[in-house]
């Protein structure tokens, strides 16, 4: 691999990196949507649902906290969603 196919390597990694910081973190429109998927009223019933203490979602909502693994394999087996389509909604579409 020659110099240039390594820097243009790196530029990629840094991309996909930066597609995963905060700042294109959005929580709403993924919790939003679990909301609806589940015919739910609002974050407290989401927490009911997802077995977690409401200060997470709270958290999660408000930035910060990022949505970790454990989570998003819950909202997974509550909503039947992919975890692709999970992580494709929490992820800012103009990044």
């Amino acid at each position: 691999m020659n110099v240039r196919q390594k820097k243009q390597e790196m530029i990629e990694a840094m991309n996909r990196a930066r597609a995963l910081e905060p700042s294109s973190f959005v929580p709403n429109k993924l919790l939003d949507t679990l909301i609806a998927k589940l015919n739910l009223k609002n974050d407290a019933e989401l927490c009911r649902v997802l077995e977690v203490q409401p200060p997470i979602v709270s958290k999660i909502r408000h930035r910060k906290l990022a949505v970790g693994a454990t989570i998003l394999l819950r909202m997974h087996e509550k909503s039947d969603m992919s975890i692709r389509d999970l992580k494709e909604l929490a992820i800012d579409s103009m990044h």
